[in-house]
């Protein structure tokens, strides 16, 4: 029976994947702070879902809470960072930005690391980033929601270059999604938010496939393209 770990799935994309990988025959272990949200996967599959609470901002206790969750599993296949802040920050709250750089980057990078450390130690494993198509550009919005999501994804790239020189089949893959119906999706006039039953189902596929990045849904891969590529000149108007 494969493992697997979800950082952040008491809510929103991480626990939609958590009940995808339940439905598939995996054994999951789940964080967050409000393990009450979890209780429903702990009740629908016994002795396959394990619910823990974590503070990903708490970077002492985190990975020792991840090594005993791994340790109550048995084991872990998959590693999944799916937590994450996003703020509307008009006035430029250094409050607001901190907090994105808390859990977007110093919580990611913890617990990733130590993911990847187990990965290397066992000679195998997958982990996956839940980044977003946000990173592709700067926000004036959210400017350290784009800039932390741009930083998962690089260094995401830069482990996967690691694993690959190293010769360890460990693979690494960064989830671009669009807007998504969650807590995240925010601000006035959004278009194209997709069901997050949708999102997760094509995280799955992509875990499945190995593959090391993929923009979620398939619509929003088009308008990453035109992002990305924008002239500046247009980006700074919208």
């Amino acid at each position: 029976m494969r493992k697997a770990v979800i950082i952040g799935a008491t809510s929103g994309i991480g626990k939609a994947l958590a009940e995808i990988l339940l439905e598939k025959g995996y054994m999951v272990g789940l964080t967050g702070r409000r393990t009450e949200l979890a209780e429903d996967l702990k009740n629908k599959y016994p002795g396959r879902a394990f619910v823990s609470f974590m503070d990903v901002k708490n970077t002492a206790e985190s990975p020792v809470q991840l090594k005993k969750l791994i340790d109550e599993i048995g084991g872990m296949d998959l590693f999944v960072y799916s937590s994450g802040v996003g703020n509307i920050n008009p006035d430029l709250s250094f409050e607001l930005e901190q907090e994105a750089v808390e859990i977007n980057v110093t919580g990611f990078i913890n617990l990733t690391t130590a993911a990847a450390e187990y990965f290397r130690k066992q000679g195998s494993g997958h982990i996956v980033g839940i980044s977003s198509v946000a990173s592709l550009r700067g926000s004036a919005e959210g400017p350290a929601y784009n800039a932390t999501k741009a930083f998962m994804s690089n260094w995401l790239e830069g482990v996967r270059i690691k694993f690959f020189k190293a010769g360890l089949p460990v693979t690494v893959t960064e989830i671009l999604p669009g807007l998504t119906d969650t807590a995240m999706a925010k601000g006035e006039g959004l278009f194209w938010v997709e069901p997050v039953e949708k999102v997760a189902g094509e995280i799955y596929q992509a875990i499945i496939k190995r593959k090391h990045r993929a923009t979620v849904t398939k619509r929003w891969a088009l308008i990453a393209f035109l992002i990305k590529w924008m002239p500046d000149w247009i980006y700074r108007k919208l």
